[in-house]
């Protein structure tokens, strides 16, 4: 392994030890040390790669972001478009565990938000490419005849909306609302703008 290769990969488990961290006891409980700790790096090595709790912070969002979704990268153009836009769903939703932490991650950006101006533009900035993300996949389906031609951008901002809302509901393990149930709203709330049917479409691996 190069020295490149070795401080690529240090700075990876640098980033995914801070999501662990944070998700596991909130941004304003962690310490530059506890990460370390975490991670098994000396403190030293830490500020080395990211020298304040603000920057490791940002880049933990951007690398927990990173991984969301990937198996929606490259997807072949056989593949349905509505099959696309179920994955992108079930990866907005926390519906393993990989997910809830992902959104213990974003809760704190949002508390963070509202104080900093730097956490605020990253929040913003993230919800741009999740916007991105979702209306990729619906113009998509319009290109292939498989959607009906709507107004793309309002769609996917209603769809980041259904899935923040529902999603908090899920975290509190709200007793009203379950997985099945919210994937299936947010299904049937767009379904007439798409021309589709409102059943959630099943993706591989699914029985």
């Amino acid at each position: 392994m190069t020295k490149a290769e070795r401080a690529l990969e240090t700075r990876e488990r640098i980033l995914t030890a801070a999501c662990e961290v944070i998700a596991d006891i909130g941004f304003e409980n962690v310490s530059m040390r506890k990460v370390a700790e975490h991670a098994g790096v000396s403190k030293a090595l830490l500020h080395y790669h990211f020298d304040t709790r603000e920057k490791l912070f940002a880049e933990a969002m951007t690398h927990s972001f990173a991984q969301t979704g990937t198996d929606t990268v490259g997807v072949a153009d056989s593949v349905p478009a509505s099959v696309v836009l179920a994955r992108i769903l079930r990866s907005m939703l926390p519906s393993d565990a990989e997910l809830r932490q992902d959104w213990k991650l974003w809760q704190e950006l949002w508390v963070r938000a509202q104080r900093d101006t730097a956490a605020r533009h990253l929040a913003v900035d993230l919800y741009d490419q999740l916007h991105a993300w979702v209306t990729g996949a619906v113009e998509r389906g319009i290109r292939s005849g498989e959607f009906t031609e709507c107004d793309v951008a309002a769609l996917g901002t209603l769809v980041l909306a259904l899935c923040d809302g529902l999603g908090i509901r899920l975290m509190l393990d709200d007793p009203r609302v379950d997985l099945t149930s919210a994937r299936s709203t947010i299904w049937r709330t767009i379904a007439p703008t798409l021309g589709i049917g409102p059943q959630f479409p099943q993706t591989e691996g699914e029985a």
